[in-house]
C-alpha cells in the first residue's frame, strides 16, 4: 500500500537523482512502516515549467522549484510514523535535488482499508491481522497517534 508521488518541475533533476530519490524514498517508507519493500510504490510526476507556478510565477520564468509530494497510508498508522515520513521525504528532496527546504510541501493521505484494493481485494480483508495489531497498539498507547 505505501505509495509516494513527488511532483517536480520537469528538467530540474537528472536520471541519477531521480533513481536515488525513488530508491531512498522506497527504503524510507519500508523502514518507517516496517513494511516489505515489495509493497512500496514511488513515482515522480514531472510538470512542464510552463504549467508549474511558484509564488504566482511560472517556473519557466522564475527558475524556482518548489516540489510537492503526497503519500498514502492505510488509516490507523500512528501520527509519529506519518510525521517521520513527512520529514524524511522533505529531507530527501533537499539532499538529493538541492531544493530549499522552506519551498517543499507535502501531504499525507489516509485511506480507509475498505477503500483500498490489493489485487482487486479490499485491504481490510487481506491485511486484517496487521490492521488489528495496529489498532490494539494504538489502544494500548491510550489512542494517541492514530
Amino acid at each position: 500500500m505505501p505509495i509516494v508521488n513527488f511532483h517536480l518541475v520537469a528538467g530540474t533533476s537528472t536520471p541519477e537523482q531521480d533513481e536515488r530519490l525513488l530508491g531512498r524514498a522506497s527504503a524510507l517508507y519500508a523502514e518507517v512502516l516496517a513494511s516489505p519493500i515489495e509493497r512500496v510504490r514511488a513515482f515522480i510526476t514531472p510538470h512542464d515549467p510552463e504549467q508549474f507556478a511558484v509564488a504566482g510565477e511560472l517556473a519557466s520564468v522564475s527558475g524556482q522549484h518548489a516540489p510537492f509530494f503526497d503519500f498514502i497510508v492505510l488509516d490507523g498508522r500512528p501520527l509519529d510514523q506519518r510525521q517521520q515520513l513527512m520529514r524524511g521525504f522533505t529531507d530527501l528532496l533537499v539532499e538529493v535535488l538541492g531544493v530549499r527546504r522552506e519551498r517543499v510541501r507535502g501531504c499525507c493521505r489516509r485511506v480507509d482499508p475498505v477503500d483500498w484494493s490489493i489485487g482487486g481485494e479490499p485491504a481490510s480483508e487481506l491485511r486484517r491481522s496487521e490492521i488489528a495489531a495496529r489498532a490494539e497498539a494504538a489502544a494500548a498507547a491510550g489512542g494517541h497517534g492514530a
